[in-house]
């Protein structure tokens, strides 16, 4: 069951509304997605992109939404274009001049849109929340605040009934917060002790914690749940209250994944010299000592996040390898250096499943393709030749690519 159980309308394989799809956990419906593809091959179109990025596209219908930073000039946007075609139906940008801290390599507006079919809502982070229609009409906005890191922010928002929740952080002020969909005022908001800002003060080093997570939501024993990693513990709240139903320690100070979740069983997995763990979902208070079920500390660094599939989960970690682990006791099953063709290696893109097939990108632009099974199998490499530090979108036998350069729809159709 998807987020957004209020609402009537087409199949979700026919969408992929919000930063890792309907249920946030990197999972594809539908089937007939291609293998294999070039620069020449299996592609519908490409269109070029103003200046770099990192958010990933969404998709409702017949519109592809991407945030856009066009930093010369202070403008954070959100750029909605044709599916058929990639035309540019509409742009609405806002101007924020201030120069937010952020990393050299995480521009501005990296956080993915959200839309409900109705609403298509984005974070600017300093800049406010801005929902507008999916004409470019704007509905409401909200000015959460100063937002600062010396890394920048990341956390996309999430849409649940009536309600839209966005991990406000990291940094000095850290929130996880509940915005009214019709009119963007505050439902709730649970403030969290993330840290400083990172930046060195006095010749001293800032401290270094927080949490990049975008939020999911569960179906829990006692109803839905919305889940947090922070740094050093993950946390279900109740999404329509926000009271803290239960938490389980054992992360590092610094979490840029999404939690991921199958049948019972959460992952959460941190960052640098990032801690695993598995946990059973579920309990009240504190279920450390009885619901987390293994941790594996200070292991890799990690920044896309994995996927839960039939007992396994499966990630390709910053260093470029992939990893398969079992869930129940968090043994590795296989490690494999994933090689492309470029030059860089590295990823920060999350892996998508899409029937028994993983899919995973690297810095390079060269996209991987291995079987949904605990034995490892390459299936393909294809190769963009561009760079990308997004996540790739999945929609009605069509994948959406997000590049420094390009957006481009590949399609075996």
């Amino acid at each position: 069951m998807a987020f957004f159980v209020f609402l009537n309308f087409t199949s979700f394989a026919e969408n992929w509304p919000g930063w890792r799809g309907a249920l946030g956990t990197g999972k594809a419906e539908g089937k007939n997605y291609p293998t294999t593809w070039s620069r020449d091959k299996n592609v519908r179109w490409r269109i070029d992109l103003p200046e770099r990025g990192n958010s990933s596209p969404v998709v409702w219908g017949d519109k592809v939404f991407v945030t856009q930073a066009i930093e010369a000039k202070g403008e954070r946007q959100l750029l909605c274009f044709h599916r058929e075609d990639g035309r540019l139906l509409w742009r609405k940008s806002v101007e924020y001049a201030t120069k937010e801290p952020t990393h050299r390599t995480n521009p501005y507006s990296s956080a993915s849109p959200v839309t409900d079919g109705k609403h298509v809502i984005v974070s600017h982070a300093s800049a406010g929340v801005f929902c507008y229609d999916l004409e470019g009409k704007e509905l409401w906005r909200r000015n959460l605040g100063v937002q600062e890191h010396i890394w920048g922010n990341a956390a996309s928002p999430v849409i649940y009934q009536n309600l839209c929740f966005l991990n406000f952080g990291p940094g000095k002020r850290t929130f996880l917060i509940a915005l009214n969909l019709k009119d963007g005022k505050t439902t709730w908001q649970h403030d969290e002790a993330g840290g400083d800002s990172g930046i060195a003060e006095k010749g001293q080093r800032g401290k270094w914690v927080g949490s990049w997570t975008t939020p999911i939501l569960i179906d829990g024993k006692r109803g839905y749940e919305l889940l947090m990693s922070y740094p050093n513990r993950v946390v279900a709240f109740d999404p329509l209250k926000g009271k803290e139903i239960w938490s389980c320690r054992g992360l590092n100070p610094l979490v840029y994944t999404s939690p991921i979740y199958e049948n019972g069983i959460i992952v959460a997995m941190g960052g640098y010299r990032g801690t695993a763990m598995g946990v059973r979902a579920g309990g009240v208070g504190d279920v450390t000592a009885t619901h987390r079920l293994w941790t594996r500390p200070r292991e890799k660094q990690r920044i896309g996040s994995g996927v839960l599939v039939g007992g396994h989960v499966y990630i390709l970690n910053e260093d470029g390898v992939a990893q398969c682990l079992e869930v129940r006791q968090g043994k590795v099953v296989w490690e494999e250096r994933l090689r492309g063709t470029g030059g860089n290696g590295k990823s920060w893109s999350s892996m998508v499943v899409a029937g028994d097939k993983l899919y995973a990108i690297n810095q390079s632009g060269d996209a991987f393709v291995l079987r949904a099974v605990p034995k490892f199998e390459l299936l393909a490499t294809n190769a963009l030749g561009e760079m990308t530090q997004s996540s790739m979108a999945f929609a009605g036998g069509d994948i959406f690519v997000r590049t420094y350069k390009s957006l481009w729809c590949i399609s075996g159709k």
